[in-house]
This record gives structure tokens, C-alpha cells and sequence, in this order.
């Protein structure tokens, strides 16, 4: 029986050579497999049929759009996961979910192996196969560009020669990964660090600079995620795309920033994540209101190395699974409403308000009514300063000694 090789497949110039390009150097059979995270574009039933004109003898398609949503970037939003406290994990959350339809599309068709398009410098490559061998220990993996020699030049010429159904001449400057959460673009004029980034760089979000009248929205939150915005109910995806419209009109959620690849490369990379970046500054302040204080602070560590595993690729770890867990346990109280201005590039809380909030008007407030015993104050400061009282004396004890 011939090998059968599974290719996550886009639809675009390099995967649709290698289909060819793997069959000839392995003599395998390629099952390509597509998978929809909103990257937006051509429909999946184009890219099936592309990838069988291709050349591969089945093609595995899946809109992924709800799954996505819901069981990768909510929790992500329940984390507030901001990769050096900056970038929402675009890239890096969609990965898992591919992988996910790839090891199911390997056993579905009984393939061996399975190939991504990922370089040998990036992060993608680990995120993959990590995932991969996690999945299905069995499996083996392969890279075209990097195991292969698939350069894009080669890619162009393979096209032609073989007269493929894709365009090959048109090169764009810039390396762009895109889904529901966000738009990730690198590479072309952007690698040298003081160049600014130009207008054509943006596509989810509109200059910041001239904004429409302010938006005001209201989210609403169910233990940590978002089901209505304004009062009218939505799913998670619902929630993600119409901030992305409404946040990205207002230039909200771009970000430029030379970020730390987990293969040790500095790179820098521009995001576009209005609907993320929203949704987690939201987050963010009713936590604030319903989380109490050392469960907050500890959660931030929690949250960075959760952040920090899923942008190395260890979505299926243990750990990962360990800190879901406390994660999960922080946000039984996280519901209510927060009020944002959506406006000049700025998502702004206005308002916060939730049946479990810790806020007491009655302790907070300096006019009459406050509920707070002041004469506890005195004693509380004796306490809370002594070991810092007592170790400055020992200092000024030992400094005289000498």
C-alpha cells in the first residue's frame, strides 16, 4: 500500500506546489486538509478542488470558526494572554485547532505522516509538530520548505512548469497569517526595525488618526466570556467578529513589536487584533471588580506562563491543562456588564457593574455613609511594618557595632 502523507493545505501558492513537489520526493500520496479559523478569502470548497487539481487524492476541509472561538480564544480572553504583555497570541492559538483536524484527517485516511509549510526559523514548526507528536505519537512530520528545499522560487517555476491552477506571479512584500482573533504580518521592508510601518501594512483596522464619532458598547460576561454586546446575545464568534468590526473601524488593536521567537530570534512583527484587544482591556477591569485581591495577583503569573506555553507550542502539555484549571476556577464570579469608548485607536472602560462585584460603595466612599472603621487603621500599619521595622533597627544596630 502506498504512503499517504496529510498537508495542512491554505489554498495558496506554496502549499498547492507541494503537493506535487512531496509526491515526487517521497512517492506518497498527499491528502490535502484545509481548515477555516476566519482567515477569510476564498471558500473552503474552492480550496478543496484547488488542491485535487493539485494533485492530491483527497482533500479534508473544516470550518473551524466556532470551535476556534470558543475553545481557543475564550480561554485565551479568560487568561487576558498577551504574549510580552503585547501580542494576543494570534498566530500561536490557531495552531492547535489545525492541528487538531490534521491528526484527525491522518487517521481518517490512514496517512503516516503529516506536513506543515512552516520555515526552520520560525515558531510555527514547533507548534506543529509538538502538537502533532502529542496527538499522535505515531505520526511522523515533515516540512517541504525546510526537509524538502521547497524555496519560493522553486514554488514559482513548479507552478509553471506544471501549468498548476494558482497564481505565481504576483509576490507580496509581506508575510501575512490571519484568523478570527487577529492578523499577524511580517517579513519584506518591516525587517528593518526603523522603518514605520505604511498604510498598506493594515487591513483589519482603519487609521487612528481621523476616527468616526465615538462608539460606546456595552459587553456583557458569563463567567469569563462574552454573550451579548448592547444586550442583544452572541456566541463567542459573534462577539469576536463585530468587535473586530467595530473596534478595527476606530484603528483600535494595532501593535509593533520586536518580539523574543521561541527558536532565540528577535523578529519584528506587526498585529492586527481589534476585537481581541477589546475584549480582553474588558476582561481585564471586571476582573478587577469581581476577582478577589491575591487570587488576582497570583493570576497574572498564572496567566503569563499560560501565555508563554501556548506561544511555544505546548497547548497539549500538562501544564497547560494544570493552569487551565486554576484559570477556569477564577472566573465562576466573572459576569457582568463593562461599558467601553471605542474611539481614536483607544478602547476605554467607562463603566463596570456585576451582581458578584467586591466593590462596597458603603467601605470606598469619603463621604457620610462610609461604612470603614478608621481607628483600625493605626494598628493595621504597626503590624503590617514591623518585620521592615525590625530589620532596619538590627541594620542601624550592626552599622553602629562596626
Amino acid at each position: 500500500m502506498t504512503d499517504r502523507i496529510v498537508l495542512a493545505y491554505s489554498g495558496g501558492l506554496d502549499t498547492s506546489v507541494a503537493i506535487g513537489w512531496i509526491a515526487e520526493a517521497t512517492g506518497a500520496e498527499v491528502i490535502a486538509v484545509a481548515v477555516d479559523v476566519g482567515q477569510g478569502g476564498e471558500s473552503l470548497e474552492t480550496i478543496r478542488q484547488r488542491a485535487l487539481d493539485c494533485g492530491a487524492v483527497e482533500a479534508y476541509v473544516a470550518d473551524a470558526r466556532d470551535e476556534f472561538a470558543a475553545e481557543y480564544c475564550m480561554p485565551a480572553l479568560k487568561a487576558n494572554a498577551l504574549y510580552m504583555d503585547a501580542y494576543p497570541l494570534v498566530s500561536a492559538l490557531s495552531r492547535p485547532v489545525i492541528v487538531k483536524h490534521l491528526v484527525a484527517a491522518a487517521r481518517q485516511f490512514g496517512a503516516t505522516t503529516v506536513s506543515h509549510g512552516c520555515t526552520g526559523k520560525g515558531n510555527d514548526q514547533v507548534r506543529f509538530e509538538v502538537g502533532i507528536q502529542t496527538l499522535g505519537p505515531d505520526l511522523k512530520c515533515i516540512a517541504p520548505v525546510r526537509d524538502l528545499a521547497l524555496t519560493r522560487d522553486k514554488a514559482i517555476a513548479y507552478a509553471e512548469d506544471k501549468n498548476l491552477p494558482i497564481v505565481t506571479t504576483k509576490k507580496n512584500p509581506f508575510s501575512i497569517d490571519q484568523n478570527v482573533w487577529g492578523r499577524a504580518v511580517e517579513t519584506g521592508f518591516l525587517e528593518d526595525i526603523w522603518n514605520g510601518p505604511t498604510k498598506d501594512v493594515y487591513d483589519y483596522t482603519a487609521s487612528p488618526e481621523f476616527p468616526p464619532v465615538a462608539d460606546e458598547v456595552v459587553i456583557t460576561f458569563k463567567e469569563g466570556i462574552p454573550v451579548a454586546l448592547d444586550g442583544n446575545p452572541v456566541t463567542p464568534l459573534q462577539a469576536i467578529q463585530q468587535l473586530n468590526h467595530r473596534a478595527g473601524a476606530q484603528g483600535i488593536g494595532r501593535i509593533d513589536i520586536v518580539e523574543d521567537r521561541l527558536v532565540g530570534i528577535k523578529s519584528r512583527e506587526i498585529y492586527e487584533a481589534p476585537g481581541a484587544m477589546a475584549l480582553i482591556a474588558a476582561h481585564k477591569e471586571l476582573e478587577n471588580v469581581t476577582v478577589e485581591r491575591e487570587q488576582a495577583r497570583f493570576k497574572k503569573t498564572v496567566g503569563q506562563r499560560w501565555t508563554e506555553l501556548v506561544y511555544d507550542g505546548q497547548w497539549f502539555s500538562p501544564l497547560k491543562r494544570s493552569l487551565d484549571t486554576f484559570i477556569e476556577d477564577t472566573q465562576q464570579y466573572v459576569s457582568g456588564d463593562i461599558r467601553m469608548e471605542l474611539h481614536g485607536g483607544r478602547a476605554t472602560v467607562t463603566g463596570r457593574r456585576s451582581d458578584s462585584s467586591l466593590y462596597d460603595f458603603n467601605l470606598a466612599t469619603y463621604d457620610t455613609g462610609d461604612a470603614f472603621d478608621q481607628s483600625s487603621a493605626r494598628g493595621f500599619i504597626d503590624i503590617f511594618g514591623l518585620a521592615a521595622k525590625v530589620a532596619s533597627e538590627r541594620d542601624e544596630r550592626v552599622a553602629v557595632a562596626k
